[in-house]
């Protein structure tokens, strides 16, 4: 069972949440809804989430097939639903840049495979209905 630790550290609603091995994320709201830019709001949280394990998969992926990953960046960008509470993620567009000598073909394929098939948070995003598309730049 995983575990995190959740306290409250800053105004009303700055929060610190910290996992069993110490690692620390400040968590805030909206300035719109009591918030002072203490943290990261929770929902923008998710989609690093998505980006952090996706990398995780495609990085992973194209070291096991001996390919040069010089450089790794991700542009991620969400549409959630309008009035209604909670508010989920509906639409999720990605944008993977990978830098090197990477064939095209393998890089192509590990984005597939990270996005459709391994990532963890793209599949609980995916269980909510949430639409997610992603494009690759390949930058030698």
């Amino acid at each position: 069972m995983i575990r995190i630790e959740l306290e409250r550290v800053h105004g009303d609603f700055g929060f610190e949440a910290t996992d069993a091995d110490g690692h620390t994320v400040r968590i805030d709201t909206s300035p719109e809804t009591g918030g002072d830019h203490f943290g990261v709001r929770p929902m923008q949280m998710l989609l690093m989430g998505l980006g952090g394990c996706s990398g995780i998969d495609i990085v992973s992926i194209l070291k096991k097939q001996r390919q040069p990953v010089e450089g790794f960046r991700m542009h991620i960008e969400g549409e959630r639903e309008k009035g209604k509470e909670p508010s989920l993620w509906t639409d999720v567009r990605v944008l993977i840049e990978l830098r090197g000598r990477i064939d095209p073909e393998k890089a192509r394929k590990a984005c597939e495979l990270s996005m459709e098939k391994y990532c963890s948070v793209a599949a609980t995003l995916r269980a909510a209905h949430c639409h997610i598309t992603w494009e690759l730049n390949l930058i030698e």
